[in-house]
């Protein structure tokens, strides 16, 4: 009877839900098997009963096993019945894997509820690292949007979606270190929920920023709103889709297939359709630093051999940058209103057409080839051209919804530079393929309106750097945030004071990260899962890292990341349109971080601060981010930067830029002996500013600084 309703449930799927299976469960002789899913909804028991080739035992829910529908069903399976909070309750899933019995459980506990992973549980952990069972992953995948599952609000439910199982390699938890056994139960359930987040990332088809956006589409619905500027324009995913299909025509007549192509454009959602646009047809959309002034955007274009780049005339004309376009040279540029013009009836039906069959529309299908390039600041001399590829793109966006749930019901307000990976991958992409909406804004610096338009907007996940937060806390109503999940810090330090004002102010937790845009950006953030203060959290899934030592440096060492986020390579001005492969000490397709940093035993990093952000005084290394911090703890509410000047004597001079006039060595000298800093640590000289400068992405601006303590 139990192979006959398996067979009729799995012909049953396959008819309904066209399910597919990935991969293959591994051959186990004689060794204890732990089966660990996602849980998606109410099918997930029976679609892992129906297709699984071995006859397991399901540990279920005490409160879903009394549900009298799912009782028939598992009245033709072995189960097992457990309370999820009851400590003892695993003792017997630990006898039936010690007996050879393989187990299928969900770590979860309950079916989500947002569509992401939610807590996982230490129990099943702690029975797979007693029994040394092997742990076999699989996704379920779509299940989700049957109308099975619980999620809820604008999350788009099908009465027949595809569905999809995927069958992870085996993998243990590793032998535990801890002393206790509540402590030991603790690091097994982190070892757990790193597997399972490991899982859902990996899971992630091959494919390219465009058909990703296709899929998003077809599984939110074209009539989803997507994105909002401030023009003000709202599109939905259709509408975004047709607005793209419109630019790659008229883009595809004046470019050729795998050129780097220049874009000049703020924050708005013509220039998301361009990019999406440029890379359906196989061009390669370069996002130009418009804030670096004509030199550094001239260097950017020899590095990338760009010899066109695509703009908008009102956007010159408002932002006053006809000076940096005169000042180009051998670049010839176009305007979106010119290119409008152009547009004929056949274009019109061409577009119409792309719309009934949008997959014809992308020309471009190699994941590995380039879909964007971005440019380092070049605050160590020429910007260098960062060539991303589709890969790494999706694959980052594919790791931060591996850790953190974002939703349909979510709205993202992006005032981050989209020439800037933060603002391009966290800030657009990852809203954009998860099915939130994006509200975009032209720039970060309007301190009092970004808050005004958080709270009119109803906006969920806010994106900044910690100076831009810190401005936004001091111009904000206390209600401004009263919607806010996820306001998530990056690109520099966060200031503990920024931290502190937004938890008593707002209530709200800062959640802060770590990244390059070598890597897309993401390499580390802090959740609601897995937060400690003063870190950048723990790496994502599917990141390795070394952490090598530095001479003269005692704590830490430099930081050496690999992953599948990371860059194609390098485009650099001395050897223009060469792809240089990232390379370090480390080994071939390692990139060298350039951070000094430290990881605690529960993975957490802290970044201890940049080797070049090091000054060497009369041979004793300093860090110039612990100078800064002591200049923090006399005037928290100020602005401070450090820098260091070559010195004849001492090697090198330490300079203290500040907004607090009242600021002396005095009062320095005090906090020093105070924390235990040496004399070395206290600036040289101070100079004081009405504000510090900053770049366009938000960082201080140090090589500005570094030129005004030089020239003084």
């Amino acid at each position: 009877m139990r192979r006959l309703f398996k067979g009729v449930m799995r012909g049953l799927f396959r008819m309904l839900f066209r399910v597919r299976v990935n991969g293959q469960l591994p051959r186990l002789s004689n060794e204890r098997l732990l089966i660990v899913a996602n849980h998606e909804s109410f099918l997930d028991g029976m679609l892992l009963g129906a297709f699984l080739p071995i006859d397991p035992v399901f540990v279920v829910n005490t409160e879903i096993a009394r549900n009298p529908l799912v009782r028939m069903v598992l009245a033709m399976v072995d189960y097992l019945a457990v309370d999820p909070v009851n400590p003892l309750a695993m003792r017997r899933v630990v006898k039936l894997l010690e007996s050879g019995r393989p187990v299928v459980i969900f770590p979860e506990g309950r079916i989500t509820v947002t569509g992401g992973l939610m807590k996982v549980y230490d129990g099943p952990a702690f029975a797979a690292a007693r029994t040394g069972a092997t742990i076999v992953p699989i996704h379920i995948d779509g299940a989700v949007r049957t109308w099975f599952s619980r999620v809820s609000g604008r999350y788009p439910k099908s009465l027949f979606p595809k569905l999809a199982l995927t069958l992870q390699a085996p993998t243990r938890i590793p032998p535990l270190q801890s002393t206790s056994a509540k402590l030991r139960r603790r690091e097994a359930g982190e070892h757990m929920r790193k597997i399972m987040q490991h899982m859902l990332f990996a899971s992630q088809p091959r494919q390219t920023i465009p058909q990703a956006f296709l899929q998003a589409r077809r599984v939110y619905g074209s009539d989803r709103a997507c994105i909002e500027d401030m023009k003000p324009t709202r599109l939905t995913c259709g509408e975004m889709w047709k607005m793209s299909m419109g630019i790659a025509r008229l883009c595809s007549r004046m470019t050729r297939n795998g050129e780097v192509v220049g874009v000049l454009m703020p924050n708005m959602a013509s220039t998301v359709g361009l990019i999406l646009g440029l890379q359906s047809t196989g061009r390669i959309p370069a996002l130009l630093n418009y804030t670096a002034g004509a030199e550094g955007v001239q260097s950017a274009c020899t590095a990338a051999c760009i010899g066109q780049i695509i703009t908008s005339r009102a956007f010159i004309e408002k932002a006053g940058l006809q000076a940096l376009l005169d000042g180009l040279q051998g670049v010839r540029v176009h305007f979106l209103e010119d290119m409008r013009k152009d547009m004929t009836a056949f274009d019109k039906v061409w577009i119409l057409a792309m719309m009934a069959m949008p997959g014809h529309a992308i020309s471009q299908r190699d994941p590995e080839k380039p879909g964007v390039v971005l440019f380092t600041s070049g605050t160590e001399g020429k910007p260098k051209g960062v060539a991303l590829s589709h890969r790494a793109i999706l694959a980052n966006v594919s790791q931060i919804r591996a850790i953190i749930d974002y939703t349909p019901d979510d709205k993202v307000l992006n005032a981050l530079p989209l020439f800037h990976s933060f603002g391009l991958t966290a800030g657009t992409f990852l809203p954009l393929l998860s099915g939130a909406e994006i509200v975009l804004y032209p720039t970060p610096l309007h301190y009092k309106i970004i808050p005004e338009l958080a709270y009119d907007r109803n906006c969920t996940v806010l994106y900044g750097t910690s100076t831009f937060l810190g401005q936004y806390a001091k111009h904000a109503h206390p209600y401004d945030f009263h919607k806010m999940r996820y306001v998530i810090a990056g690109a520099e330090k966060l200031n503990e004071t920024v931290r502190q004002s937004w938890v008593e102010k707002f209530g709200i937790r800062i959640l802060e990260g770590y990244g390059a845009t070598e890597t897309a950006p993401v390499l580390a953030v802090n959740t609601p899962q897995a937060y400690k203060a003063g870190t950048v959290g723990q790496f994502l899934p599917g990141i390795e890292a070394k952490i090598i030592p530095v001479p003269g440096i005692e704590h830490g060492g430099m930081l050496h990341v690999h992953g599948p986020n990371l860059m194609s390579g390098y485009y650099r001005f001395e050897k223009p349109g060469e792809l240089e492969p990232p390379r370090s000490e480390a080994g071939e397709g390692w990139y060298n971080t350039g951070d000094v940093a430290e990881m605690d035993a529960e993975g957490f990093v802290r970044i201890l601060g940049r080797v070049k952000r090091f000054a060497k005084i009369a041979g004793e290394m300093v860090s110039l981010e612990v100078v800064e911090k002591l200049a923090g703890s006399v005037s928290p509410d100020k602005q401070h930067a450090v820098v260091s000047v070559p010195d004849e004597k001492r090697g090198e001079s330490i300079i203290l830029f500040s907004t607090d006039d009242a600021m002396s060595r005095e009062a320095l000298q005090q906090s020093a002996r105070e924390q235990g800093l040496p004399e070395i640590a206290i600036p040289r000289a101070i100079r004081i500013l009405v504000a510090i400068p900053v770049l366009g992405t938000g960082k201080t601006d140090y090589f500005a600084l570094k030129n005004m303590a030089e020239s003084s």
